[in-house]
């Protein structure tokens, strides 16, 4: 099946960056937000991001004026019945994502696949929500989207091989990195590796082994990291690097100790999520 339209659930950070790279690649888009001022705000951040890259001399003004064009923004998912693909980005509960997906087998013709952006859940646990489960995967894009090459594609247990294939050409189209997570194991490859440094680098520093500052010193200069364990985390944010440690903690043996630390559990009952709030585990 020829993919010439895109609909994206949700506006936020994850799914305007996504709707962005599709529309530079050629597709047009349907980016759809349960509030019209969700969709005003994705929209403007396009629109900034492009604008940049405009002054850069990287984009055309032209260029800016028709990727812009391609994409439309709505608040009803009954304006995804014509789409030929769907990235889900709705937020990370499992509630809302089987919502989301039993209306989408309602709306979309049946040879559609349903992607998701899920950073943690099993994509197993999205798709038993739905009848043509092996239209189902996961597709996990990176912040900020426009400028991260990877994208990781996992199998729920009864993925296609034609899904896997048809969402693997979709994302070199893209023009990403992907690479296959073959069983659906929780936090896949980079969180299941991101969250394990995060855990220990807040029991370093909970035992007082060492500051936050020079944790994240020695890794980026040791490890060659471009940020460290607790910058990332106010990056992309204290309480969804809660929610993937509570994901990994319910799914993966617990004698590995994926227990989230008490003072990340803290932190997020204080407000405290990271740049996104002005304050996380530093100031700003």
């Amino acid at each position: 099946m020829e993919i010439k339209k895109i609909g994206v659930i949700g506006a936020g950070a994850m799914g305007n960056g996504i709707a962005q790279v599709c529309a530079q690649s050629g597709y047009d888009v349907i980016m759809r937000d349960i509030k019209d001022e969700f969709v005003e705000r994705g929209i403007k951040s396009i629109d900034k991001f492009l604008s940049k890259s405009v002054e850069k001399g990287k984009l055309a003004e032209d260029d800016k004026k028709n990727i812009l064009g391609k994409i439309k923004g709505t608040t009803r998912l009954e304006d995804l019945k014509d789409v030929d693909f769907v990235v889900e980005v709705a937020p990370e509960k499992i509630e809302i994502k089987h919502e989301i997906f039993k209306e989408l087998e309602k709306i979309t013709r049946p040879e559609v696949i349903l992607a998701t952006n899920t950073s943690s859940i099993s994509i197993t646990k999205i798709a038993a929500s739905v009848e043509r489960q092996d239209k189902v995967i996961g597709m996990h894009f990176f912040n900020p989207v426009p400028l991260m090459k990877l994208v990781e594609l996992i199998r729920g247990i009864k993925t296609s091989d034609e899904t896997m294939k048809t969402t693997l050409e979709l994302a070199q189209k893209l023009g990403k990195e992907p690479v296959e997570v073959n069983v659906d194991v929780a936090g896949f490859i980079v969180n299941r590796l991101m969250i394990t440094a995060a855990i220990e680098a807040i029991k370093l520093y909970e035992n007082g082994v060492a500051s936050k500052e020079d944790i994240d010193k020695a890794l980026k200069l040791g490890l060659n990291w471009n940020m460290g364990p607790f910058e990332l985390m106010d990056f992309t944010g204290v309480d969804i690097n809660l929610n993937v440690m509570k994901e990994l903690y319910d799914g993966l043996p617990k004698e590995l100790k994926w227990d989230p630390p008490v003072t990340i559990k803290n932190m997020v009952v204080a407000g405290m999520l990271g740049r996104k709030t002005g304050e996380g585990w530093f100031k700003y």
